[in-house]
């Protein structure tokens, strides 16, 4: 069977992915793919949030970061701004209406309004890697071990937590989505998402999501420490899931199990 008429297969039939249980507290969740959508392999994936029926994706690098809104039905850009060539884009949240972006070195969180267009700077210490928010605060990482909550009225930090697995800390935190009370962190190059509690920074469960690269067929120049899995996006109304990776051809709709489900 040729590797894109695997892909199909999987696409069609909707697998579940099993997974082994790690230890009795902290488990590996089952998922299965939902739809398949195209994803541009000209966009280096650092950001992605859902909001009402577009998915707001930021792209990476220096000389080519941009901040695409996108059709959450197609996966096709409907807007994109190209963004400052000294800034290299990461991610990206919704909060009041308002789009906050980070960027990776330049210690610059960029707001937009809804037609990309800038509002207002604000500045913080370090790198920038990931954003999300519980709606009280906004959550970021810095590719470190530990999560920043923020005010989102001038950005600086309320709180930290050290994200830890049974005691061992969890670094190179990288895109993040708040759904279901937990906070989903990618660890950058890996294939796994950890599921952490906003207030301990234990993980609760891992998403491991290696097999989803089984599921497209890898473009002539695939690198597989640059081309790594990347975004996270919840839809609440559904419970599902739009994952994707760093200049991967598809975006996936899944479901994931609950972290407390039983088996």
């Amino acid at each position: 069977m040729t590797r894109t008429s695997f892909a199909i297969a999987l696409v069609v039939n909707l697998f579940f992915v099993s997974s082994c249980v790690a230890n009795d507290d902290v488990r590996t969740l089952d998922w299965r793919i939902v739809a398949t959508l195209p994803h541009d392999t000209r966009h280096f994936t650092q950001g992605l949030v859902l909001h009402d029926d577009w998915l707001v994706e930021t792209s990476g690098h220096y000389g080519r970061s941009a901040l695409i809104i996108k059709s959450r039905a197609t996966g096709e850009t409907v807007r994109a701004r190209a963004l400052p060539q000294r800034w290299f884009a990461e991610g990206a949240t919704v909060w009041n209406d308002r789009i906050v972006m980070l960027t990776w070195r330049e210690q610059i969180a960029q707001w937009f309004d809804w037609t990309l267009q800038p509002i207002e700077q604000m500045r913080f210490e370090g790198e920038g890697w990931g954003i999300t928010h519980d709606g009280r605060s906004l959550i970021t990482s810095n590719g470190s071990a530990s999560l920043q909550f923020r005010r989102p009225e001038d950005f600086s930090i309320v709180r930290e937590v050290d994200v830890t697995d049974r005691g061992a800390p969890v670094t190179r935190l990288n895109e993040l989505e708040f759904a279901r009370g937990l906070v989903f962190a990618n660890v950058w190059l890996t294939d796994r998402i950890a599921v952490i509690d906003p207030a301990s920074g234990q993980v609760r469960a891992w998403l491991d999501l290696a097999a989803l690269k089984q599921a497209f067929e890898l473009p002539a120049n695939w690198s597989p420490t640059e081309h790594v899995l990347n975004g996270i996006a919840h839809d609440a109304r559904s419970d599902r899931f739009y994952v994707t990776g760093k200049s991967w051809p598809a975006l996936f709709e899944i479901e994931v199990e609950p972290v407390g489900a039983s088996r």
